[in-house]
C-alpha cells in the first residue's frame, strides 16, 4: 500500500495525454526529492571498533557502562 495520497490533474484546457504527463512528472518529482529511508536496526548496531574508540578517546574504561546507549558494558 503506498503512503503517498493518489494524485490527479484536473483542467479543462489539458488533454488526457497532457494531464497523464503532468501526473507523472509530479510523482516522479516527489519520489526523487524525497528523504531517505531510515536504516536498518542491523546497520544501527555499533561497530566495535568505532565503540573502542569513542572509549578510549573520552578516557572511559571498556567494562563500565557508555554514554551511548549500550544497554550492558561490553568486554
Amino acid at each position: 500500500m503506498s503512503r503517498q495520497p493518489k494524485l490527479e490533474f484536473v483542467t479543462p484546457t489539458a488533454t488526457p495525454e497532457e494531464a497523464a504527463a503532468i501526473v507523472a512528472a509530479i510523482a516522479q518529482f516527489r519520489i526523487d526529492t524525497a528523504p531517505a529511508p531510515l536504516p536498518s536496526s542491523s546497520q544501527l548496531a555499533r561497530d566495535p571498533w568505532q565503540r573502542a574508540a569513542l572509549l578510549e578517546g573520552t578516557g572511559r574504561e571498556p567494562d563500565a557502562p557508555s554514554p551511548w546507549g549500550d544497554p550492558h558494558p561490553w568486554s
